[in-house]
C-alpha cells in the first residue's frame, strides 16, 4: 500500500486494519508520534490527515491512501507549524515533552482552520492530556500566536496592581493592630 506521508509517498507493508501510528513508528521508524493510550483519548499520537488533527492509534492504514499525512517530523516545513513551535519553545511548554508532539499538532490544525480563534475555541481544539500540566503554557502559547498576548500582559499587569492595593490595605490593617498610629492610615 502507498501512503503519502510528509509529502513523500511511502511504500508500506502492513496489514490494512493497522493502525497507522504503528505504521508510522514500527514500519516507517517515524518516532516522533507517540503512543499514549491507544484509544485515541489522550492525543499523544496525533498526526494531522489532510490538515485535520487525527489519532492515528485508532485511524487504519487501509482509508488512507490518497490522503496527505503529516507527522511532527515535518511539521516545521508547514510556515503555521513552524510559528507554533517557535511559540512552544519561548513560552517553554514542554516539560517531560512526551505528549508535546500531539500538543503541536492540535495547535496547529486548529490555527490552519482559523486563524484567530478565541478562548473557547482553542479550549474546545486544544484537548490533549499533559502529564506534567502544562496547560498555562500551551495557552500562553497559543493566546501569542492568535495574537492576544496584550490582552493576556494587561490582565497580568490589572493582578499586579489589585495585588499592591490589598497588601497596603493589609499593611495598613495590620500597622492600626499594632497601634502605630494615624501615619498608618496613610499607607
Amino acid at each position: 500500500m502507498e501512503l503519502r506521508i510528509n509529502g513523500v509517498t511511502r511504500e508500506v507493508d502492513a496489514e490494512p486494519d493497522t493502525p497507522l501510528l504503528w505504521v508510522l513508528r514500527d514500519n516507517l521508524g517515524m518516532t516522533g508520534t507517540k503512543y499514549g493510550c491507544g484509544v485515541a483519548q489522550c492525543g499523544a499520537c496525533s498526526v494531522l490527515l489532510d490538515g485535520v488533527v487525527t489519532r492515528s492509534c485508532v485511524t487504519p492504514i487501509d482509508g488512507l491512501a490518497g490522503h496527505e499525512i503529516t507527522t511532527i517530523e515535518a511539521i516545521e516545513a508547514d510556515p503555521v507549524g513552524a510559528r507554533v513551535v517557535a511559540a512552544w519553545v519561548e513560552h517553554q511548554a514542554p516539560q517531560c515533552g512526551y505528549c508535546q508532539s500531539g500538543q503541536v499538532m492540535a495547535a496547529t490544525s486548529l490555527l490552519k482552520q482559523n486563524a484567530h480563534p478565541t478562548d473557547d475555541e482553542i479550549g474546545a481544539a486544544m484537548v490533549n492530556l499533559c502529564r506534567c500540566g502544562t496547560y498555562n503554557a500551551i495557552k500562553a502559547a497559543m493566546r501569542d500566536l492568535v495574537g492576544v498576548a496584550k490582552t493576556a500582559d494587561a490582565d497580568r499587569g490589572a493582578v499586579l496592581a489589585t495585588s499592591a492595593v490589598m497588601l497596603g490595605a493589609a499593611g495598613a490593617v495590620l500597622a492600626a493592630t499594632r497601634g502605630e498610629g494615624s501615619e498608618a492610615a496613610d499607607v
